[in-house]
């Protein structure tokens, strides 16, 4: 430390101040280029080498090596194409709450992750995967951010277990043979935002459980679920099967799920849009679902599939769903402000779920003519710039009763 007065060559206190200033300004700079040092880009393209540095220079060939690299703090920033598999991606190590680890789709280039050629991804009918082999990438980790990849044919797209305080932004998971994306195990304050997840089917089960997102056999308080879009998946859209903590989902479409695209023989995928529990026992759980829209599945729209928690159901719409549209009647749920429509019911409260100023509450005559648009072509095409779901008037009532979902 500088001391004025303590050395004879500073004549006056101006100098002093200032030989001290520049000391300082010295200490901050060395401070910063030690913080920036301990963190960095590292870059990910076709073509690369797992010897190479890992700059854009001269970047790594593949995802591992540089997850094996990363320390808490670093950004990945993988390159445009396709990355074909030949193990899985394992996240086995975490970041800090305040030094991250990010693993991302470089500026907007299109990345896809391809599981095509994992043998996990073809396991015989009636087998199972190892838990190691699960996921196109397998994470056990805590404190990352997975950003604009695109995970596709793999045995799971994300599976992630014993994960805490992600998020998850943007991911596209499609065509895995099984769910396109599991939460399970002890995982907590987790964010799952703009997820579409489509096409996932397990021919080993003959689809029996292969869901666009599913969190389920584990427990952990705040999960949340934000603007995905889970279609066309061979069991249900969305399931919280023997999931023991409350999971929040807001401006999320569920929607022609169960269909056997696949020819699968005994086929044995339920087609639910939002699975809110279940299991034997099913433990009964208090999830919270807001502006939501199921439509066009072939089985229920909202069920709490026989668990008895006090949900909260509000401002959601299930629409040409094969079965009803809101299925609580083993729950002692609350619904309020929902709109269901040309649904085979509109609802099934049971004896301790409550409803007020939902659109079978109104009355009123409530049919594709009563709404302004039936035409979902705009909330299921590109996405806006900033990853939400286009606003719409489908579903939305011609009156402007405040019932449903908007978007």
């Amino acid at each position: 430390m500088f001391r004025c007065g303590s050395a004879p060559r500073f004549r006056t206190l101006m100098a002093c101040t200032a030989a001290v200033s520049v000391a300082t300004a010295a200490a901050i700079a060395a401070q910063a280029g030690a913080a920036q040092a301990a963190t960095a880009t590292i870059v990910v393209a076709p073509g690369g080498s797992d010897s190479a540095a890992g700059t854009l220079a001269s970047p790594f060939a593949t995802i591992q090596k540089a997850v094996n690299t990363a320390v808490a703090g670093d950004v990945i920033a993988v390159r445009g194409g396709t990355y074909l598999l030949t193990t899985n991606i394992t996240i086995a190590k975490s970041g800090t709450s305040d030094k991250p680890i990010t693993l991302t789709n470089y500026g907007q280039e299109h990345v896809v992750i391809d599981g095509e050629n994992l043998p996990a991804s073809h396991t015989a009918v009636g087998g199972s995967i190892p838990s190691a082999q699960r996921g196109a990438i397998h994470m056990q980790a805590s404190f990352w951010r997975l950003i604009g990849l695109d995970i596709t044919r793999g045995p799971y797209g994300v599976y992630c277990a014993g994960c805490n305080d992600n998020v998850f932004e943007r991911l596209i998971t499609r065509n895995n043979y099984e769910s396109g994306f599991q939460l399970q195990g002890t995982s907590a304050r987790n964010l799952i935002l703009n997820l579409d997840s489509s096409l996932n089917h397990d021919p080993r089960k003959n689809g029996e459980s292969a869901d666009g997102l599913a969190i389920k056999e584990g427990s952990g308080a705040g999960n949340v679920v934000r603007g995905a879009r889970l279609w066309n998946n061979v069991d249900d859209g969305l399931d919280l099967w023997l999931f023991t903590s409350p999971v929040t989902i807001e401006n999320t479409i569920s929607y022609g799920n169960g269909v056997n695209r696949w020819n699968f023989p005994d086929f044995a995928g339920d087609g639910n849009g939002f699975k809110l529990g279940g299991g034997s026992p099913a433990p009964a759980v208090a999830h919270v679902v807001t502006n939501s829209i199921a439509y066009s599945n072939v089985a229920k729209g909202f069920t709490d599939n026989g668990q008895a928690g006090a949900m909260r159901i509000s401002r959601s719409t299930a629409y040409l769903n094969t079965s009803t549209g809101f299925d609580v009647d083993n729950s002692a749920s609350t619904l309020t402000g929902n709109l269901a429509v040309a649904n085979s019911a509109p609802v099934a409260l049971g004896s301790k779920s409550t409803g007020t100023g939902n659109s079978w509450n109104l009355g009123g005559t409530w049919n594709a003519a009563a709404l302004l648009s039936t035409d979902a072509s705009t909330i299921t095409g590109t996405r806006t710039s900033d990853g939400s779901i286009p606003s719409s008037t489908f579903l939305v009532p011609r009156s402007g009763q405040a019932v449903g979902a908007r978007f």
